[in-house]
């Protein structure tokens, strides 16, 4: 069995405002060459999505990404030849490698898995001026790495092209084609740099990660 991870690190980075997030430099390199050098040990191979005019880091091949995550994924499903696959998202840069294992091990045969963590917070539904709370016991908040297999997955990528049908992430476009999804616990540490204070506050905690 082959396995892939498949980054998609093509986005611009408009709400973080410091250019394409993926050539940031965290603790001497960029968050591409972390994501890739966390990866590579679990895998056969590491497949990019990068920003135009990028080369591909050290240990990955690279592919032009698409206008959208989802875009982006699609083109790195239709270029690596895995049975297997790994979806990371390079701007969440605290990977633990035993929870990349064990997503990949929740995967099983056929299946589908990705990290997920319990909300801390109260969480609310606000529509039309109504403020809902919600259920905190069935709230999840899902993160990345998220394990499938590459033929259903590609397979339902290209419906989702031909439908028009946009998804924030793998599990959910998974979950709407009718795939069971199963949870592994995810990590805290494990937060996506979207906003400048994502950005503090990860240059902030390097050393206590850099230190555990």
């Amino acid at each position: 069995m082959k396995l892939a991870a498949l980054l998609p690190a093509a986005g611009e980075g408009q709400r973080l405002g410091l250019g394409p997030k993926a050539l940031l430099r965290l603790g001497g390199e960029t968050l591409i060459e972390r994501a890739v050098r966390q990866l590579s040990p679990l895998v056969d191979q590491v497949l990019v999505g990068l920003p135009p005019g990028c080369p591909p880091p050290p240990g990955a091949a690279g592919r032009p990404g698409g206008k959208t995550r989802q875009e982006t994924v699609l083109a790195l499903l239709e270029a690596c030849d895995a049975d297997l696959v790994l979806i990371h998202d390079a701007a969440r840069p605290f990977l633990r490698s035993g929870l990349a294992s064990a997503v990949l091990a929740a995967a099983g045969p056929g299946g589908f898995a990705t990290a997920a963590l319990p909300s801390p917070d109260t969480l609310v539904e606000v529509a039309g001026g109504s403020y809902r709370p919600l259920d905190r016991s069935r709230v999840q908040r899902i993160q990345t790495p998220q394990a499938g297999w590459r033929e259903p997955l590609l397979r339902w990528h290209r419906q989702a092209a031909s439908a028009g049908l946009e998804f924030t992430d793998d599990a959910g476009l998974a979950a709407a084609f009718g795939q069971p999804v199963s949870l592994v616990p995810g990590d805290p540490w494990l937060f996506k740099i979207t906003t400048p204070s994502d950005w503090a506050m990860a240059q902030a905690l390097l050393s206590a990660w850099e230190e555990r």
